[in-house]
């Protein structure tokens, strides 16, 4: 039985022990964080505070898009890209973790509140009965400010998610 979560891709170019769970877990990543991806290796901003760590990510992000360019997975992922909402076929990563990227719609049914990728975030937490694992703390409070019924979990809880997490009824294992 798996933990499926629902995760920015540069999440896991950043916290590199999300790809060494000690139980099998999947990745439901939106395809536009696959995209912002590609805006962030651009982009001058700073990711990370210290110039070792910013180097380390920016590295693996270029990994991270090199993966999702290679042909194989490419075709996978057009697959997705055919209707709203629908699932790329499983990328395995490696004996524990898998990636499946969803064509997220965002709707602008939470416009106001979120920005779009929070939003996609959301919807697809709510579509796949899928907890949210992030770290903005920002994000994880306008969930809980405004009431969203989604699981939430902090990545620096992530060992807590995988190995025991919330009961629930609602599928979020598999």
């Amino acid at each position: 039985m798996s933990r499926r979560f629902v995760i920015e891709a540069v999440m896991i170019a950043i916290y590199g022990q999300l790809l060494l769970p000690k139980r099998p877990v999947e990745y439901r990543i939106p395809y536009s964080t696959v995209m912002e991806l590609y805006d962030l290796k651009e982009s001058q901003e700073p990711i990370m505070q210290d110039p070792d760590d910013e180097r380390h990510v920016r590295m693996k992000i270029g990994e991270m898009i090199a993966f999702f360019e290679d042909p194989f997975n490419k075709k996978k992922l057009e697959r997705a890209l055919a209707a709203p909402w629908r699932e790329s076929p499983p990328l395995p990563i490696n004996e524990n973790v898998t990636f499946v990227v969803v064509n997220a719609v965002e709707n602008m049914q939470y416009g106001e509140a979120f920005d779009p990728i929070e939003t996609e975030m959301i919807l697809s937490s709510l579509r796949l009965q899928s907890p949210v694992l992030t770290d903005h703390v920002d994000f994880q409070d306008k969930i809980v400010q405004n009431g969203m019924p989604i699981q939430l979990y902090d990545i620096d809880d992530f060992e807590f998610a995988v190995e025991q997490g919330i009961d629930t009824t609602d599928g979020y294992s598999q």
